[in-house]
């Protein structure tokens, strides 16, 4: 695999000739609309492992690595032939090594909303081993909101990935509420009712396991949600069941605020089987405009996740969508959402040069629009997914979990899948 960044003068025609692939596979794997107009600094992943280059006149070792971003290193690696670097010779048939070093085994979890297109859900499930259908709402008597779960659940096990079921203390009318689950998690007896729902509809449904999302819970409910926890665990694996938890993206026990602080992940790590941290939303929808989930923050937050809970456990969070805010930026407006393909299409329509931030390690760009106001456009590619995933190989996590899955990403999967393989539990 090799990620082009595009430059003056590449067309889809001209990087099928250098990569030695088909126009129609650079344009499936990138989910190109615009095929008459790539956009400068686009990135274009190409699936290949190597490259059969034939040396042209004034040609050296050196301007052939510059020219497929690569190293002098890899290429004499790959032709053990070349035994003088210095001297190649016109019409000399040189290797040049794309091949990802696949860096182990992860599992891979995608949040789906209920109304996901049947064929973004076909194309997204070979690449996952959970699916995890978002969501059945906890209501203050122990009882749960009804989705319509069936399809998605027939369509994930009929390519081995594992439903999961998702609860949350989403409030009637919208948002997390704190209330709701201090309900909850301080009265025994409405708790054992919600578990027999929970497992009642999990046996009915043929989920595989469960998933709590349980958001903005008061600091003074920490306790009464780690004891909640043991129990659903107790009781869910005595049936079989894996159970797994949302958690927000702390840097530290201490952190402060209603998003945090009941969040303990020493004993989430302790109990659940697996922790999906939310590592996104530093640029977020009615915040200041920044890259959603900049690779240097979501750094900090693992480094403090494998100090407390086994590295393993951990499921690192990467959203599947980018914004547009509206320059000058106005406290409490909100962004655009945008998928990750239709940034790099606005990005054609408007003429702009996509550009790329070295600490976020995260896609931009500036445009105008017709009644003469600036915006800037955040999201991710194929680098991003690229630098995301040295992150989980570089602390050895035990996968990566996708908000959400509604949009089709094909750059992210053939990133994904030439750097680890997937595992597969049904």
């Amino acid at each position: 695999m090799v990620i082009h960044t595009v430059r003056q003068g590449d067309t889809i025609y001209s990087l099928s000739r250098k990569y030695g692939t088909t126009v129609q596979k650079i344009i499936a794997d990138n989910g190109l609309e615009n095929i008459n107009h790539l956009v400068i600094g686009q990135a274009i992943v190409i699936d290949v492992d190597s490259v059969r280059h034939t040396v042209l006149p004034g040609e050296s070792l050196y301007s052939i690595a510059r020219m497929y971003d690569t190293t002098v290193f890899r290429i004499l690696s790959a032709n053990e032939g070349i035994t003088d670097p210095s001297s190649i010779s016109v019409g000399q048939i040189i290797i040049i090594p794309f091949a990802t070093e696949k860096s182990g085994t992860i599992e891979v979890n995608g949040y789906a909303q209920t109304d996901i297109e049947n064929t973004t859900l076909e194309r997204t499930l070979p690449h996952l081993t959970y699916l995890s259908i978002f969501s059945y709402q906890v209501k203050p008597d122990g009882s749960l909101t009804a989705i319509q779960d069936g399809p998605l659940i027939e369509v994930a096990r009929r390519q081995s990935v594992a439903p999961m079921m998702v609860i949350t203390n989403i409030k009637e009318g919208g948002g997390f509420g704190s209330e709701l689950a201090n309900t909850i998690l301080t009265n025994e007896t409405l708790q054992d009712t919600l578990l027999d729902n929970v497992i009642g509809i999990m046996q009915e449904k043929n989920y595989f396991g469960l998933d709590v999302d349980f958001e903005y819970i008061f600091p003074r409910d920490r306790e009464n949600y780690n004891n909640f926890l043991k129990k659903t665990v107790d009781r869910l694996h005595s049936l079989g069941y894996i159970v797994t938890t949302a958690l927000a993206p702390k840097t530290s026990g201490s952190q402060a605020g209603l998003l945090y602080e009941a969040h303990d992940y020493a004993t989430h790590g302790l109990l659940v089987d697996h922790v999906i941290l939310m590592t996104y939303e530093w640029g977020y929808l009615m915040g200041p405009p920044r890259a959603v989930a900049p690779v240097n923050l979501v750094e900090d937050v693992i480094q403090y996740a494998v100090s407390v809970m086994p590295s393993r456990k951990i499921f690192m969070g990467i959203p599947n969508y980018g914004y547009d805010w509206t320059l000058p930026y106005i406290q409490g407006t909100a962004a655009r959402p945008m998928t990750n393909v239709g940034a790099v299409n606005l990005a054609s329509q408007v003429s702009a040069n996509i550009q790329f931030d070295q600490t976020a390690q995260s896609p931009f760009f500036n445009y105008y629009d017709r009644s003469g106001k600036q915006h800037i456009v955040w999201f991710e590619d194929a680098r991003s997914i690229e630098a995301k995933m040295k992150v989980v190989a570089k602390y050895n996590l035990g996968g990566v979990s996708y908000w959400t899955i509604n949009s089709f990403f094909p750059q992210n999967w053939v990133v994904q899948d030439n750097m680890f393989t997937i595992k597969k539990v049904l």
